[in-house]
């Protein structure tokens, strides 16, 4: 399973062709423990509340807080390596589903509208989970079949 997670990675800028349910999943996976991991220990290092009002001086507060702000700041570094891959992977997922990549811009406007947002949010969790296209379709060959070997390689 780690592979299917890895392969994104793999295939950083490529938008052309199929992924999996699997390697759509996994790669979600991997980044959500990721993430959760460095937002985690920024809070763990976060100061308490008794040593953030006692210190008053600029230093001390950075100080204080340098852990803090040293996994925060890989977090957004994180955050900044993954953006593209998880578009392509997205939009590689619609593919799978003979769907244009065109929908994937659809879903995160819509999700940027109050209300219509939440259920334009679960409309894309639903077309991401549904199984994909029996066989070859416009944008390739069926990634589960055998003789497709080398897109994993």
């Amino acid at each position: 399973m780690l592979q299917y997670a890895i392969l994104p990675f793999k295939r950083y800028v490529d938008f052309q062709g199929r992924s999996r349910r699997l390697e759509y999943w996994s790669f979600t996976l991997f980044n959500a423990v990721v993430a959760t991991v460095l937002i985690g220990l920024a809070f763990a290092l976060e100061p308490t509340g008794d040593e953030a009002t006692l210190e008053t001086s600029l230093e001390n507060v950075v100080a204080a807080n340098a852990g803090s702000l040293i996994f925060l700041s890989l977090f957004a570094i994180y955050f900044l390596a993954i953006l593209v891959p998880s578009i392509a992977v997205a939009v590689r997922r619609l593919h799978d589903r003979n769907l244009s990549g065109w929908w994937y811009l659809a879903f995160v406007v819509a999700s940027l509208l109050p209300l219509l947002g939440f259920i334009a949010s679960i409309a894309f969790i639903i077309f991401m989970a549904l199984p994909d296209t029996n066989g070859a379709n416009r944008f390739g060959p069926n990634p589960k079949s055998s003789g497709n070997a080398g897109v994993f390689a």
